[in-house]
């Protein structure tokens, strides 16, 4: 739609900025299953603008309410009253989350209107093969999934919210400071029921710095110091952690995992209905944001092929939530983009590219890594390459099928196959931290799980009688390859794992006796 390309080539700091904005202006209601919607709206509207709002399903119905001005919360706020304290003591903490309720429920029941409630999850597998099979090509049927994965508008805007109420928490302490979400929620690769991942940004105090800069004098802040970064963002993560757990509505389960590569507060925020994971700013992951927003905005080809390779490596166990020796959907992800810069002509450019056509207010160097590229979608050319998703779902399982695993890496700066410059099963650049390959945690026996699982695939598709499978109402295109192999043709599997070695078959079973022998030392020291 045209709506849609136009809000398709804002930057992604616009549209960072603009949904930022739209969150501090939002509050939640807990609603009463038996509703008019007309009467609420006319009610919080005494308040102010509502500039939007819709309802979903969450523990009950609630209702998201974006108000025009942010004046009208504390409005609101100031007519709200306190829950008494009958059989629970309350924490006094005023937050934007609120229950709406009916003083003389039946009196009011004539009035109820039925709710429009926004879906915030995705449909069962079964449902979706349902859909695809009555599709008319593959093509249709990658849309398809798209559309019933992809984050909605209002799910969008919940991710938002979520990290808005927690900078409530923040700015108690940092009145600077900013809540904002990266990965999935921002890059247009998120999935409909994703974890949300967000920062705590103090990096708006830096602007600050520079008015001082004038005249014979100077003068900072008293601030306390602490030997390293790591222990800084530590203690503040512990603060805000313990902050989230004692006063925080509906913030259950945190867990503080401070001790990791990364530090971080994980919790459940049920008024959303989101599991968080809450770390202190990181840029590199902000500029890998950026640049998949960009690549998902460049052609719609690039996200239907990601949705669709990221299920079917789920479908078939090749990625799983749990850390391990899967792959993981960011490097699944960096795979799809690799295949299509590597098209004839490439579908999106290459990172080197795409720096080249960065100018100066794009220049980011962050701890010594250049991570500068364009952010103006405007600025790169469109591309030539014409071939539907039916081909280029089948040439990605031909091409990663009979990739040179063992002597290639996948480098997406250059968009070509690099020598790998150490002995990991499967090697793929980090873009921004080149010294770093982002599965390092795959081993041998995974990787040619996912080369089995390619070349059955592309088996699969080839020898596919779409119109004789659609007469006899089988699974087909998409569908077929949504189904585990194993339920239909494990004779054929075998086959075709032939060209794959023995010592993997060994190496299997030493990992399995490895995890045994691992199960019963962890049951021993218990």
């Amino acid at each position: 739609t045209d709506a849609e390309v136009s809000t398709r080539k804002k930057t992604f700091a616009e549209v960072q900025t603009e949904r930022l904005d739209e969150a501090e202006r939002t509050v939640l209601i807990k609603c009463p299953s038996k509703l008019n919607e007309k009467k609420l709206l006319q009610y919080l509207s005494s308040h102010g603008n509502v500039k939007s709002h819709f309802f979903f399903e969450n523990r009950g119905i609630n209702a998201l309410i974006e108000f025009a001005e942010k004046s009208s919360i504390a409005s609101l706020q100031d007519a709200v009253g306190i829950p008494s304290a009958l059989e629970h003591h309350v924490v006094p903490f005023k937050s934007r989350l609120f229950t709406f309720t009916l003083k003389n429920p039946v009196s009011q029941r004539v009035e109820e209107t039925p709710l429009q409630l926004s879906p915030q999850c995705h449909i069962p597998m079964t449902d979706l093969i349902e859909k695809l099979c009555l599709a008319d090509s593959i093509s249709s049927q990658m849309y398809i999934l798209l559309n019933e994965y992809q984050l909605t508008e209002e799910n969008i805007k919940l991710r938002f919210l979520a990290c808005s109420l927690v900078r409530d928490f923040a700015c108690a302490y940092f009145p600077d400071s900013t809540v904002k979400p990266f990965g999935s929620s921002v890059n247009t690769f998120g999935k409909l029921g994703s974890d949300v991942d967000m920062f705590l940004d103090f990096r708006d105090t830096g602007k600050h710095a520079t008015k001082m800069k004038k005249g014979p004098f100077e003068m900072e802040y008293q601030m306390k110091r602490l030997p390293s970064e790591r222990l800084a963002t530590q203690r503040i993560l512990s603060v805000i952690g313990d902050c989230l757990d004692n006063f925080g509505p509906g913030c259950a389960n945190v867990q503080k995992i401070l001790n990791a590569r990364c530090p971080l507060v994980k919790f459940s925020h049920q008024p959303t209905g989101f599991q968080c994971d809450l770390s202190v700013s990181n840029s590199i992951a902000t500029r890998s944001s950026e640049l998949l927003y960009i690549y998902g905005c460049l052609d719609s080809r690039v996200r239907a092929l990601v949705f669709t390779i990221r299920c079917w490596a789920r479908v078939h166990g090749l990625t799983n939530s749990a850390p391990g020796t899967w792959i993981t959907n960011f490097s699944l992800t960096m795979m799809v983009m690799f295949f299509l810069q590597r098209r004839s002509p490439p579908i999106i450019p290459t990172l080197d590219q795409l720096k080249d056509l960065a100018d100066e207010k794009d220049k980011h160097v962050i701890g010594g890594y250049d991570c500068s590229f364009v952010s103006d979608l405007r600025k790169i050319k469109p591309t030539k390459n014409t071939e539907t998703l039916d081909e280029l779902l089948g040439e990605f399982f031909e091409y990663f099928g009979n990739f040179d695993f063992r002597k290639n890496s996948i480098n997406l700066r250059k968009g070509k196959e690099v020598n790998k410059p150490e002995s990991s099963p499967l090697y793929i650049w980090n873009p921004f931290e080149q010294d770093l390959n982002i599965s390092k945690n795959v081993n041998q026996p995974q990787l040619e799980k996912f080369i089995a699982m390619a070349r059955e695939s592309a088996w699969i598709l080839q020898k596919e009688d779409k119109t004789q499978q659609m007469i006899n109402k089988e699974a087909w295109g998409l569908a077929a390859l949504l189904i585990p192999f194993g339920k239909s043709n494990s004779s054929k599997m075998k086959n075709r794992m032939k060209g794959i070695g023995s010592e993997t078959i060994r190496s299997l079973l030493d990992s399995l006796k490895l995890n045994n022998a691992n199960t019963q030392q962890k049951a021993v020291g218990k």
